[in-house]
């Protein structure tokens, strides 16, 4: 079983309504979501770092 299916299902976010932004409100925004971007990448290079470790400390030798 895979862990992440323990976690509650979570919904969808709302989309923002992007209508009322000016241009470089929407580029602040572009801005805003590539930082979150980086951030869970950088999160799943962590997450994959501890697997392999794990992986590698429980290893048959």
């Amino acid at each position: 079983m895979d862990p992440e299916e323990l976690e509650p299902r979570k919904a969808a976010p709302k989309l923002r309504d992007l209508e009322p932004l000016s241009v470089a409100e929407l580029e602040g925004y572009i801005d805003e979501l590539k930082g979150e971007i980086r951030r869970v990448e950088a999160k799943i290079a962590a997450k994959r770092s501890h697997l392999g470790a794990a992986a590698a400390f429980f290893k048959k030798p």
